[in-house]
């Protein structure tokens, strides 16, 4: 099967190269042109879900979907790329066929909207992506908020219109973070890294449009020189409802649970090693910010609880520095105090709560030196 779909994609491909190296395809006049909108799926990379674009012109056999989202995995160098946000992502194009089968299998819907756009926009479309397919545009550097499958399919098709008709039209006078918090509702602990890596660029107006269900929103609205852009969406594929699923582990309650265990132990090898793991990745939150080209985990204000100075008091103890560790502990504690009055109006405090008072809690014996011995 495997074997089969890249077989497929070759072919395809090929007939693309051959059509664009030869003359330039000219579309029929029943040809539409569309936007499909994929709703979430249960993989982290999925959880936003996928926009991409449909051509289909039945007298010229041709049924191919333009994917923006396309990456490798066998990249050198992968999650460092990633990180460093110089990850090459790609211009990828498929038969529609294929595309509705991976989905089908992904149990996830597709919606469709046609765009209303005149026989040269719809020529003038279908060239700039096969344009993008066989030159140095098909790669492009991925940015979470910035430069997405959704942007990218934004821009090309506000290129078409010379106009920037498409805007966002919903969440307004919320913030990314606020924006981004329900798509995660069912993955605690990812959305605890998220909102852990992510910093101040995140809480401001999410006033980008940025997510694929955005783009279907804002396209019911969005108008061209008085007209209606697209058409209203229709369902292509409605996937199956699976009964929700309790993940006793992934959650709030397991996350509380082992916070406490570990303040309840009282044991000095457990605090310092709880101490420096906060520690190291407080100096992961530093660096990044400096090392990567995502601006959304630049200024990151979460080092003031996940504080590199963590590992100092961890040195300063092992050292027996008791004059240190009482001063180090209490810059802490005012730290952590700082960030919770940052987090008031951020839709994580909850989430952080647990954090905030364990570690206040196993900082607390750190104080006065005459405490000291009360940690075994």
């Amino acid at each position: 099967m495997l074997r089969t779909l890249y077989f497929s994609r070759f072919l395809l491909l090929l007939v693309v190269c051959s059509t664009i190296s030869f003359a330039q395809m000219p579309l029929a006049k029943t040809a539409k042109v569309s936007i499909l909108t994929c709703e979430k799926g249960n993989e982290l990379y999925s959880l936003f879900g996928h926009t991409a674009i449909r051509i289909k012109d039945d007298p010229n056999a041709l049924d191919v979907v333009y994917n923006y989202g396309t990456f490798d995995f066998r990249t050198e160098n992968f999650y460092l790329k990633f990180i460093k946000g110089d990850l090459r992502y790609f211009v990828s194009a498929y038969a529609y066929n294929e595309f509705y089968y991976e989905y089908t299998i992904e149990n996830r819907s597709i919606y469709e909207q046609e765009l209303l756009l005149t026989d040269i926009q719809k020529q003038q479309l279908f060239d700039a992506l096969n344009h993008s397919l066989m030159s140095n545009e098909k790669y492009y550097t991925y940015k979470f908020i910035g430069r997405n499958c959704t942007n990218m399919v934004v821009d090309k098709v506000n290129q078409t219109l010379n106009t920037n008709s498409i805007v966002k039209t919903t969440e307004k006078g919320q913030t990314y973070r606020e924006i981004l918090f329900p798509y995660l509702e069912n993955h605690f602990y990812e959305n605890l890294g998220i909102n852990i890596i992510f910093g101040k660029k995140v809480d401001e107006p999410g006033n980008k449009l940025f997510l694929p269900n955005q783009f279907m929103e804002s396209l019911k609205t969005a108008q061209w020189n008085g007209k209606k852009i697209a058409s209203p969406p229709i369902t292509l594929l409605k996937a199956v409802p699976e009964a929700a699923e309790t993940s006793y582990w992934n959650s709030f309650f397991s996350f509380c649970i082992i916070l406490v265990v570990l303040v309840a132990t009282r044991k000095k090898w457990v605090y310092l090693t709880v101490f420096s793991i906060l520690g190291l990745l407080g100096l992961f939150l530093s660096v990044v910010g400096l090392y990567s080209f995502h601006e959304e985990v630049s200024a990151n204000y979460n080092v003031l609880l996940f504080n590199p100075l963590l590992l100092v008091l961890v040195f300063m103890y092992w050292r027996k520095n008791w004059v240190w560790v009482n001063r180090i502990a209490l810059l802490l504690i005012i730290s952590i105090t700082i960030e919770t009055i940052v987090l008031v109006n951020k839709p994580n405090l909850i989430m952080f709560s647990p954090i905030i008072v364990c570690l206040i809690l196993m900082l607390l014996p750190f104080l006065p030196k005459k405490l000291l011995p009360s940690v075994k």
